[in-house]
């Protein structure tokens, strides 16, 4: 019997802890599970945080943090999953910005940690316990780490550009 990995080990359980928070904070927002206001609740927080379309910002955001969650468990397509959850961590911290850092004031401690988490797990891939390593790394390729970082951080500076212009029309202070 072979020896367990540490280094294998530890991704893995980075990747199923870092992956279940963001999905649940995930389907929170698209199914209203845990509490959550589900996609009606979040369409409407959405709109009151400033984000253009509410509708379709409420959807990207649920589906970044529950299927980049759901795969980076899974450690399935994991650039795509790291680089999904990063984005849309990317537009809670635009959010929380203005509170300053610290989770207990409001800031973006949290949301960052978790972006920042989801892409380390997407750049350094999904070790030896995953789909990924189960299916020879189909949807792990090199190629798609910087398609899905670059398409990621594209889409999140054009959500959160948007959003601060529009706040700005309204609020000259708000960006």
């Amino acid at each position: 019997m072979a020896c367990l990995d540490r280094r294998d080990l530890g991704l893995l359980v980075l990747r199923v802890g870092t992956g279940a928070v963001l999905a649940a904070h995930g389907t929170h927002k698209l199914a209203g599970w845990f509490g959550g206001g589900g996609i009606e609740g979040t369409t409407a927080a959405m709109e009151a945080m400033g984000f253009r379309p509410p509708k379709h910002s409420a959807v990207a955001a649920g589906l970044g943090e529950a299927g980049g969650g759901a795969l980076l468990a899974l450690g399935l397509a994991t650039p795509v999953a790291g680089a999904a959850a990063a984005g849309g961590m990317a537009g809670a911290v635009a959010v929380h910005a203005p509170a300053g850092f610290f989770a207990q004031g409001g800031g973006y401690e949290y949301p960052a940690f978790l972006g920042f988490t989801a892409a380390a797990i997407g750049l350094t891939g999904p070790g030896r316990y995953s789909l990924d390593h189960a299916t020879r790394h189909v949807f792990n390729q090199p190629w798609m780490v910087a398609l899905a970082f670059a398409g990621s951080a594209v889409a999140a500076a054009a959500v959160v550009g948007r959003r601060a212009k529009g706040r700005a029309a309204f609020d000259p202070e708000a960006t």
